[in-house]
């Protein structure tokens, strides 16, 4: 059993991406300072146990969250037997900037800055829509992603990007260390001791949204203050 079902913040939406609709669990804590989207990793879905336990976190510190399906179901059937959706970087990018077009419109997000927590391939989707909505994507963190997916993107992210990947997973680290040297923006690489590319050792995954909330919180929470 989930231990967030009975979290009153959460509800379903559905967003409109082009020709499919993105189901997502979005939740919205009193005087939010930002909201977070969440694009998660091949083989994953909205209902993440790791995803649902950085979102608890973030909510706790005063962010809303937005966690989102990037494939339809028939999509997600496919692509377990061919892969041929969780590397097309491109269009979960599409699809993420679409999401992040439809918290600009909603009445209790509309106005809040915006950050996106990719994991995995979704590291690299999530870099490539911030490049391409400079102007409302605020923060980007990474967990074991894949930034170098992001390619010719990466030049033009203008938000402070936080890179987390785990001190046994040395190929996303090299792979994570590469990306960093070709971006502009702030970027901080962050190694988690002992933690291997899922983050399942004993508080890793703690670490990781331990990490994840301050650097959202410090700079979603600018972004407000200053807006005020």
């Amino acid at each position: 059993m989930d231990p967030y079902d009975d979290d009153l913040l959460e509800r379903t939406v559905s967003v409109p991406a082009g020709e499919v609709v993105l189901q997502g669990t979005l939740g919205v804590p009193d005087r939010a300072a930002g909201v977070v989207l969440f694009a998660h990793g091949s083989g994953s879905s909205r209902f993440s146990h790791r995803n649902r336990y950085v979102a608890r976190i973030l909510r706790d510190a005063g962010l809303a969250t937005l966690l989102i399906d990037l494939l339809s179901p028939e999509e997600e059937r496919v692509d377990e037997i061919t892969r041929q959706h969780r590397f097309d970087i491109q269009m979960l990018a599409d699809r993420l900037v679409a999401t992040i077009d439809w918290l600009s419109q909603q009445p209790d997000t509309h106005n809040l800055p915006i950050g996106l927590f990719g994991a995995s391939t979704g590291g690299g989707a999530a870099l490539v829509a911030a490049a391409e909505r400079p102007e409302r994507v605020t923060a980007v963190v990474s967990r074991g992603g894949r930034p170098d997916l992001a390619d010719r993107a990466l030049p033009r992210v203008q938000a402070p990007t936080l890179l987390i990947v785990g001190g046994r997973d040395q190929i996303v680290i090299d792979l994570n260390e590469q990306a960093r040297q070709r971006m502009r923006a702030e970027v901080r690489l962050e190694i988690v001791p002992g933690a291997t590319h899922l983050f399942e050792e004993p508080g890793a995954l703690e670490k990781v949204a331990d990490l994840a909330r301050d650097w959202f919180s410090t700079h979603l929470a600018s972004v407000t203050t200053s807006s005020r």
